[in-house]
């Protein structure tokens, strides 16, 4: 086994073995419930039932048909793409800035980045439909990209701080030696050496906001909806198959999204 060193005993083996199996018995416990909505949408029923009788794309179908399904859709892709540009940017500035040894305050303003981390949700929704309310926000796109920029940004901060932690100071003292400009050492220097950092946090950062649905919920109007207040509108009013259909999207996109940042995060410690 390779998690054990060649000279483990057998009874150490079988110890580990047990308790690996243990963990993994509980992680499918914990995540075979979400996968449960895969059979399901390919059913041909009007109804959830398990087993799946008759499997078909009807629901599918239905999805892509939907108007509504669709603009909530692409309502999705233009708020985690706007929000993932600006948290990653912002993000990756702070961090840099946060990186340098005469930072003054750092605890505190690392502290006062990660907070969106640690509110409930619930009162960053309230708080932000009060506050966005007198600026004429609410109901926008601009005013949800923002909030969910607030929501993102802390993830960028943390994985281009953890990147930066193993990066060496001394290339950018040497491309500014020779006469190189800030901007061109970080762009040719810096950059490269964090990006993947940079690029976990941004998908970090488009995973937060597509699949965001509390703030959403306060800050959206019908047109403005999206997919996974699609789904919860959805779910509220008439419970409808097609919502499958649209979680296994959204799961099939989470997994690919967490692939991705698993291979960038062990090519960033290659």
């Amino acid at each position: 086994m390779l998690w054990l060193p060649s000279y483990a005993t057998g009874p150490e083996r079988l110890g580990r073995f047990l308790v690996l199996a243990f963990v993994l018995l509980v992680l499918i416990f914990l995540i075979a419930p979400f996968f449960v909505v895969v059979p399901l949408s390919f059913s041909q029923e009007a109804f959830f039932t398990l087993p799946v009788k008759q499997y078909s794309l009807r629901w599918y179908n239905d999805f892509f048909g939907n108007v509504r399904w669709i603009a909530s859709l692409i309502n999705s892709i233009i708020t985690a793409v706007s929000t993932t540009v600006l948290a990653t940017t912002l993000g990756t500035a702070a961090a840099l800035g946060m990186a340098r040894p005469d930072f003054p305050y750092r605890r505190a303003v690392m502290s006062l980045m990660l907070s969106p981390m640690i509110v409930p949700i619930v009162i960053v929704a309230v708080g932000g439909y009060l506050f966005f309310g007198r600026l004429g926000l609410v109901n926008t796109l601009p005013g949800l990209v923002i909030a969910h920029t607030a929501l993102a940004m802390p993830f960028v901060v943390v994985t281009v701080a953890a990147t930066l932690s193993t990066y060496d100071t001394n290339l950018t003292r040497a491309g500014l030696s020779l006469g190189a400009p800030p901007a061109s050492v970080f762009l040719r220097v810096t950059l490269p050496a964090i990006a993947p950092g940079v690029i976990s946090g941004a998908i970090f950062a488009f995973a937060v906001s597509f699949d965001e649905v509390v703030v959403a919920l306060f800050l959206t109007s019908a047109e403005r909806r999206t997919l996974p207040v699609q789904m919860f509108s959805g779910i509220r009013d008439q419970i409808n198959p097609t919502i499958m259909a649209a979680a296994t999207i959204l799961l099939g996109l989470s997994i690919l999204l967490f692939i991705v940042a698993t291979w960038l995060g062990r090519r960033g410690k290659a």
